[in-house]
């Protein structure tokens, strides 16, 4: 069965001897203005991101990542279509983490195939139409269909002969022989294997580098240290791996992207145990200098990915877990200089565990994309249909969502503030709602998306002080203008 469990007897012990302790007392500090271009495009200033009108944007959104060749949704409704960006949008949902995959662009050495692109670029301009921010991201899990994954293609796989002794599907497949040789070598660069990654993301980067509501480049998705994971699941992370070998990498792929592409993101993951409770150590030994850097991240709970494939949920402890993985991640974005963006967690219908995590990422002021938008036969799942992390019932009527998971994660929030967010709070169960900011010049409103068919069916309620309401009466996006000389906007929405 294709479960966590391998990954979670593996790293399990180690990560929960870490604790669960987490600084919450630095304030979040006002960015500066700066100098905007006119297409819409985020940059960083701080922890924050920032649209092209000078307002902080929080991004609450999805995974779309079609793991099988051809490596981007059909035009189905099975797939991705128009119907879905609509749906998206309507559901408040401004980003999503598109799978871009390195065997999709680069399938033969040194040859980018265009058709690929033009396949990914139909979803992404479906999406930018409707105004929803795309991270492309090169997926992998399992380095390569060999191992019962996807991410690197078949001429790009090292693995020096080795063969696995047996399929223990995903991510067991991880441990094995013939996997870990693959990844030692990617961090070896055998074969100058980095300068063909780069050449692959300087494609990309190229193509769509003045795309309207593009937010940048996620480099790798949950990289695996190979056979250096034993130093790299304590609590405390490996430095060395993450310097010389983690890091190394991503930086000689971020320098190829700036030869063609100086105003995006790039956003950097640390290697995947990170998601279970480890530390990540980027920029502790090599600092990083880029202004525009991202950290992508991911949280999933060790007890609970055990428990999923046996039908249990709401574990004991995942919370906890959860608040030391949040912590850990501010720890990295104030040493790396980076934005911050919680791109993974859920993958299940643990209703409990997706209203931790949302709870958690409001506190913190982090925004988030969902796993998964649909099943979409994803080969590397908890769940070896892929249903399981599905917003829906059937990957082909958008009528069956899941309607108590919508519930938890389209949710009443500033999608763009005015200012500088200081707190937020959203109850599921009430739809109360009370956000407080720091007015700041922009050229656009606070816009806070409210869920008024799901939440508010009778209509909402808008108290409001330091800011006017300028929408009109229980509109889908609730609209603020800051009054002149106000030090704070406190807002708090109320269903009728």
């Amino acid at each position: 069965m294709k479960t966590r469990i391998s990954l979670t007897l593996a790293i399990a012990a180690a990560l929960l001897l870490a604790g669960c302790s987490k600084n919450n007392d630095a304030a979040p500090s006002a960015p500066a203005v700066s100098t905007r271009a006119d297409t819409p495009r985020l940059h960083r200033e701080g922890r924050w991101m920032v649209d092209e009108k000078n307002r902080v944007v929080l991004l609450h959104g999805i995974n779309a990542v079609w793991k099988l060749a051809p490596y981007a949704p059909p035009d189905s409704a099975l797939g991705f279509t128009a119907a879905d960006a609509d749906w998206l949008r309507y559901h408040g949902f401004n980003t999503v983490r598109l799978g871009t995959i390195f065997a999709g662009v680069m399938p033969q050495e040194g040859q980018i195939d265009q058709t690929y692109l033009n396949r990914v670029d139909r979803v992404v301009q479906l999406l930018a139409s409707r105004g929803i921010w795309v991270m492309l991201d090169f997926h992998q899990d399992l380095y390569n269909e060999r191992y019962g994954g996807e991410g690197f293609p078949a001429w790009a796989t090292y693995d020096d002969g080795v063969p696995n002794i047996a399929d223990v599907g995903f991510p067991g497949n991880y441990f094995l022989p013939g996997t870990t040789r693959a990844f030692d070598n990617l961090w070896g660069n055998k074969n100058a294997l980095w300068d063909h990654y780069r050449d692959a993301w300087k494609a990309v980067a190229g193509k769509w580098k003045n795309q309207p509501y593009l937010m940048g480049y996620d480099l790798i998705n949950e990289p695996f240290p190979g056979m250096d994971l034993a130093t790299c699941a304590g609590p405390l992370g490996c430095p060395i791996h993450d310097d010389q070998k983690l890091q190394a990498f991503q930086s000689h792929v971020l320098k190829g992207i700036r030869e063609v592409d100086s105003n995006n993101l790039v956003w950097l993951e640390p290697n995947i145990v990170f998601d279970f409770g480890a530390k990540s150590n980027l920029g502790l030994i090599t600092k990083l200098t880029d202004p525009q850097l991202g950290f992508s991240w991911h949280t999933y709970c060790l007890p609970a990915a055990l428990l999923h494939a046996q039908g249990v949920n709401d574990v004991p402890g995942c919370a906890q877990l959860h608040g030391l993985v949040f912590g850990n991640a501010e720890e990295a974005i104030a040493r790396m200089g980076a934005t911050t963006l919680l791109t993974e967690f859920g993958a299940s219908d643990d209703l409990p565990d997706i209203t931790n995590v949302t709870a958690l990422a409001d506190s913190q002021l982090t925004g988030w994309q969902y796993w998964h938008y649909k099943g979409w036969n994803d080969p590397t799942s908890e769940d070896p249909t892929g249903g399981a992390q599905s917003m829906f019932v059937k990957d082909d009527d958008l009528g069956s969502v899941k309607l108590d998971k919508l519930k938890l994660l389209e949710r009443t929030y500033p999608q763009a503030t005015a200012g500088v967010p200081i707190s937020l709070a959203f109850d599921p169960v009430t739809a109360e709602f009370e956000y407080h900011y720091t007015p700041r010049a922009a050229d656009g409103p606070t816009e806070i998306h409210v869920p008024v068919a799901l939440h508010y069916p009778a209509g909402y309620v808008v108290d409001v002080t330091g800011a006017t309401v300028a929408s009109a009466a229980n509109a889908g996006k609730l609209t603020l203008r800051n009054n002149a000389g106000a030090s704070e906007v406190v807002v708090r929405v109320r269903r009728r």
